[in-house]
C-alpha cells in the first residue's frame, strides 16, 4: 500500500531534507538568498573566449530570484532591492567615484522634503498633549495606538472617495508639475527664463512613495542643485540652500492639476498643507539624525531605501492585482480601504478614465506610479548596479577557473574579451510545497541576520 503524501509542514520539511537532491536544491535556494517564490529555469549557459573556446558551461535546472521589491511578498528579494536602492541613493548624496558621482556633491544645495496628500474628509486621529494625555478624537473616543479606525473616515458617507482615488491616480503627474514649478522658481531667482534654466543649473532628485494609514501616498524626496553638466559641475552662485528651500516651499504651494469628476465638474488637485522640509548634512556612515532635525547622507539613504520596499501592506490593500471585484470581500482589509478599492474599480469602468487603467491599479488604491524614481543625473541606475553584480560574479567564476588551471604560465582571462551566452526558459514558478517554503524562509532569515550583524561603520557591498 502506497502511503499518503505528507501534508503537515514539518513532515514536508523532513521529506524534502531526505531527498537525494537536497544538497543541490539547498545550494540553489541559498544562491537566491532564500527567495519566497523563485523562478525555475531550464536550459544552458556558456562563457566563450575571443576565439570561441568554451571557458565555462552549465546546463540543467536552476533557480532565479523572483525580484519582487515588496517585503510582504518576498523578504529576500526585498532586502536585495533595498541594498541596491541604498547604494543608488547614497551615491547621489555622498558621491561615489565608481558610480561617476564626485564627492563634491556634498557641498551642493540639498534638501529633504515630504509632500503629503490633501484632506478628503475628517478621519479618526490620535493626538497627545505634551504631558502624554490623549486628546479625544472628533468622534469623541480616545483612540489606542493600535486602533484600526485610526486614519480612516469618520463619516464614510460624506468622505470624498472619488476625489481621493483621482488624486492618487494623478499623484505622479502632480509630482511632475511640482518639479516644473520648482525649476520655474529657481529660474526666477537667477533672473533667467525657465527654458534657459538648464543652461545654468540642473535639478537632480530621487523620491519614494509611501502609503499613509489613510490609504493615500506621500512622497519623500531628496533634491540637489547641480551645474548644467550635472554632478560634475557646481550650480551658479545665485542658487544656495536658502534659495532652494524658498523655491521648494513656493512650488509645493502652487503646483496644481485640474481633472474632471464623473459628473463633469472640475477638481483642482494639489499637495496637502503639511510640508516637511529639512537640510541634508554630509556624514560618514553614521545612520543617525542630527539634533537640529537635519538628515545625514547615510541616514537619508537608508530611510528612503526602506520605504522603497514597502507595498501597501495587508492592512491597507492587496499586494497583487484584483481580477474580479467580488474577490475584494475576501481581502483582510478594513471598510475604508475596501471603499477605496471599490471606488477605483468603479471609476475604472468609466470611459472618461479609461486612460488611467484604474482597475489594474485598484489593489494599489489607484496609485499608478513607481515607488522609487530619480532624475537622470542624480546618480547611477539599478541596471548599472545589477550589471556590476553580474560582472563581479563572472569575474569570481573566471578567477576560480584560473586557480584551477595547472599551467603556471596561463594568461588570466580578460573580461573584455569574453562572450556570455544564456539560453534559459521558465518551467515553474514558486516552491512546490510548504516544506520547501519553510526551508527557504529559514535560509532567508539566516542571510538577513548575517547582513544585520555587519557593523554599520563599514561599507557593505549590495547582496
Amino acid at each position: 500500500m502506497i502511503p499518503a503524501p505528507a501534508t503537515d509542514p514539518l513532515d514536508l520539511v523532513a521529506a524534502r531534507v531526505r531527498r537525494p537532491d537536497f544538497a543541490t536544491w539547498r545550494a540553489q535556494v541559498d544562491a537566491t538568498r532564500g527567495c519566497s517564490a523563485p523562478i525555475h529555469l531550464r536550459g544552458a549557459s556558456a562563457v566563450l573566449d575571443r576565439d570561441g573556446a568554451v571557458l565555462l558551461e552549465r546546463s540543467g535546472d536552476v533557480l532565479a530570484p523572483c525580484g519582487n521589491r515588496r517585503e510582504s511578498v518576498c523578504p529576500a528579494c526585498s532586502d536585495r532591492y533595498a541594498a541596491d536602492a541604498f547604494h543608488l541613493l547614497r551615491a547621489g548624496l555622498a558621491g561615489d567615484d565608481t558610480k561617476n558621482v564626485p564627492a563634491t556633491v556634498t557641498n551642493r544645495p540639498r534638501a529633504f522634503l515630504t509632500l503629503t496628500a490633501p484632506s478628503f474628509g475628517p478621519v479618526h486621529t490620535r493626538k497627545v498633549t505634551a504631558r502624554g494625555h490623549v486628546i479625544p478624537c472628533g468622534c469623541g473616543d480616545r483612540h489606542h495606538p493600535d486602533d484600526p479606525r485610526l486614519s480612516t473616515a469618520r463619516d464614510p458617507e460624506s468622505y470624498d472617495y472619488v476625489g481621493a482615488v483621482l488624486w492618487q491616480a494623478h499623484a505622479g503627474a502632480l509630482w511632475a508639475r511640482f518639479t516644473t514649478a520648482l525649476r520655474r522658481a529657481l529660474a526666477a531667482q537667477l533672473g533667467v527664463k525657465t527654458r534657459e534654466f538648464r543652461d545654468h543649473a540642473r535639478l537632480s532628485y530621487a523620491k519614494v512613495a509611501e502609503f499613509q494609514r489613510r490609504g493615500l501616498v506621500h512622497f519623500h524626496a531628496v533634491v540637489r542643485l547641480d551645474g548644467p553638466d550635472g554632478p560634475v559641475t557646481p550650480p551658479p552662485a545665485g542658487l544656495d540652500h536658502t534659495a532652494l528651500r524658498a523655491a521648494i516651499t513656493h512650488a509645493a504651494a502652487t503646483a496644481t492639476l485640474t481633472v474632471a469628476r464623473p459628473d463633469g465638474s472640475l477638481m483642482v488637485l494639489g499637495w496637502g498643507a503639511q510640508l516637511d522640509l529639512r537640510a541634508v548634512t554630509p556624514s560618514a556612515l553614521r545612520q543617525v539624525e542630527t539634533e537640529q532635525g537635519e538628515m545625514t547622507d547615510a541616514a537619508l539613504a537608508g530611510y528612503i531605501a526602506k520605504y522603497a520596499t514597502k507595498g501597501t501592506g495587508a492592512t491597507t490593500a492587496a499586494d497583487r492585482p484584483i481580477r474580479d471585484i467580488e474577490h475584494v470581500q475576501y481581502l483582510d482589509i478594513g471598510p475604508h480601504h475596501r471603499a477605496m478599492i471599490e471606488t477605483a474599480w468603479e471609476l475604472g469602468g468609466l470611459d472618461a478614465y479609461e486612460a488611467l487603467n484604474l482597475r489594474r491599479w485598484a489593489h494599489m488604491l489607484g496609485f499608478r506610479g513607481h515607488f522609487l524614481t530619480k532624475s537622470q543625473r542624480f546618480s547611477t541606475t539599478f541596471r548599472a548596479i545589477r550589471a556590476d553584480r553580474r560582472l563581479w560574479r563572472l569575474r569570481a567564476d573566471l578567477d576560480a577557473l584560473d586557480r584551477a588551471t595547472d599551467d603556471p604560465n596561463a594568461i588570466p582571462v580578460d573580461l573584455e574579451t569574453v562572450t556570455v551566452i544564456n539560453d534559459w526558459w521558465p518551467i515553474h514558478f514558486g516552491h512546490h510545497d510548504d516544506g520547501e517554503r519553510e526551508l527557504a524562509a529559514g535560509i532567508a532569515e539566516r542571510h538577513r541576520s548575517q547582513r544585520r550583524s555587519i557593523p554599520t561603520t563599514t561599507p557593505r557591498r549590495a547582496a
